[in-house]
């Protein structure tokens, strides 16, 4: 039997998908649609081909249609996100979804509400798009970062806490994987005491994130224990896969910058929400519009 992948595509509502070049492009090159599924969300339309060919051959046909290696092309195919899906990941019978916090699940990166109670947003604001982008060790800008707390009084936690907003799409997008069978996981950069409350009202399977000092009711501008970079985004991806038993083939990561490239580029599936350049262009599927529940779109979950 012939190898089969699925090609995803999709667009936001105000530009039309274009199909037909897709599909002359994937002829041209010998690949056959074997089967059309089109669908229609909020924010978005598209459709889910299955097509004769491996992963790595449609992605490399495919790619530059979608902008990866074409800036030049058109808005509207640039506007339109193309992503090749393994048929094995499709059809797994259980999925493994693990999600950056800030500016992926939530809307906010939580340290920059934080820093406006100190009066130094703009600073660490700063900071933190330059580590998003690449630019600095993560892990000495979180550091830095989280000193400009020192000295706020802790209920300053509840205060950021209930002006969380989560992303479009997050409060669906989870409830069609939990309905499915599926389990989803976040593992942030941000701090446990903003995370695991909303993980459990959401019922979240997993999530890790840092620890912020607090000391006789005070923030101690300090994070206690392993610090939750790259290298240990992709740790736990890999750890709760193996909880469940799952291979990594059969996992889907989701972020918006630097920090996120190792666990995306390690799942079975690595997408980027809206992300920064770095992570954009890295991985195996894109999402540029405000919708995170297009990931049910993208590995067939209906």
């Amino acid at each position: 039997m012939h190898p089969t992948a699925f090609i995803v595509f999709h667009s936001a509502a105000q530009h039309p998908v274009e199909p037909a070049r897709l599909r002359s492009t994937l002829e041209a090159a010998g690949h056959r649609v074997i089967s059309e599924k089109p669908f229609e969300a909020e924010g978005r339309s598209g459709a889910r081909w299955e097509v004769s060919g491996s992963v790595r051959q449609l992605r490399a046909l495919v790619n530059p249609l979608d902008g990866h290696n074409a800036r030049s092309q058109d808005s509207a195919i640039r506007a339109q996100s193309i992503a090749v899906v393994s048929a094995e990941l499709l059809h797994a019978p259980k999925k493994l979804l693990v999600m950056d916090v800030d500016s992926t699940l939530i809307k906010q990166e939580v340290i920059e509400l934080l820093a406006a109670h100190a009066g130094r947003e703009a600073e660490v604001a700063a900071v933190t798009e330059a580590a998003m982008r690449g630019e600095l060790d993560f892990a000495q800008s979180l550091h830095a970062r989280v000193k400009t707390l020192e000295g706020l009084d802790a209920s300053v936690i509840e205060k950021v806490r209930a002006t969380i907003e989560l992303s479009d799409g997050a409060r669906e997008l989870i409830a069609a994987f939990k309905a499915a069978g599926h389990h989803v996981g976040v593992v942030s950069g941000g701090f446990a005491q903003i995370l695991d409350p909303l993980a459990a009202e959401l019922g979240l399977d997993f999530a890790c994130a840092n620890d912020l000092g607090i000391e006789d009711g005070k923030l101690t501008g300090t994070v206690n224990g392993q610090v939750v970079d790259r290298a240990h985004k992709e740790t736990m991806l890999r750890a709760w896969a193996d909880q469940l038993g799952l291979g990594i083939e059969h996992t889907i990561a989701a972020g918006d910058g630097a920090n996120d490239l190792d666990m995306v580029g390690a799942a079975g599936l690595g997408v980027a929400f809206n992300a920064k350049p770095a992570l954009r262009d890295a991985a195996d599927a894109r999402i540029d519009i405000p919708r995170l529940d297009v990931i049910v779109n993208l590995v067939g979950i209906e």
